[in-house]
C-alpha cells in the first residue's frame, strides 16, 4: 500500500490547485482515501465560514482519486453532487471517499467531508459523483472501428 500511497500523493503535489490551498492526502487502500485541509482565513467567505468551493473542491478531488484507485490515473469527475450539511469554522477538513461501483469507464464515488476541530469530528457535507476514464488521447474512451 505504500507504493499506492505514494503513487497517489505524486498525483496530488502535480496539481498545482491543490498545492495552493495545501491539500494533503492521510490515507488510502483499494477503493477508499482520505484527503485533508487545514482550515485557514484565506479559505472564508463573508460570515467566517469555510467557502462552499473549498469544501466542494475537497469532496470533489476525493472523488476522483477514489476513482483513479480502480480505474487507474488517467480520470476525470464527470459529475458530482454536494449538500452542505453545516458550517465549518475551525480545525481540520476532513474528505473520506470511497468506490460504490466501478464499471470498465466508469466509476460511482462517494464522499463525507467532515471538520475535526480538536478530537471531535462533524458532518459537514456528503457528495456523490461520477468518474471517468479518459484515453491516452485525452478523449473520454479509446474507439476501434
Amino acid at each position: 500500500m505504500t507504493d499506492l500511497l505514494d503513487r497517489a500523493r505524486g498525483a496530488l503535489h502535480a496539481q498545482p490547485f491543490s498545492m495552493l490551498l495545501g491539500a494533503e492526502l492521510m490515507h488510502t487502500s483499494g477503493s477508499e482515501l482520505t484527503l485533508s485541509l487545514k482550515i485557514r482565513d484565506e479559505l472564508r467567505q463573508q460570515h467566517g465560514f469555510v467557502h462552499g468551493g473549498v469544501i466542494s473542491y475537497l469532496a470533489d478531488n476525493a472523488l476522483t482519486f477514489a476513482g483513479a484507485l480502480v480505474l487507474g490515473p488517467k480520470v476525470v469527475t464527470g459529475e458530482y453532487k454536494i449538500n452542505y450539511l453545516r458550517p465549518a469554522v475551525h480545525g481540520m477538513l476532513i474528505a473520506r471517499a470511497k468506490v460504490v461501483y466501478a464499471g470498465q469507464h466508469q466509476a460511482t464515488c462517494q464522499c463525507d467531508v467532515y471538520v475535526m476541530d480538536g478530537n471531535r469530528e462533524k458532518l459537514i457535507a456528503v457528495a456523490q459523483g461520477t468518474v471517468n476514464r479518459i484515453g491516452e488521447n485525452g478523449g473520454e474512451h479509446e474507439h476501434t472501428s
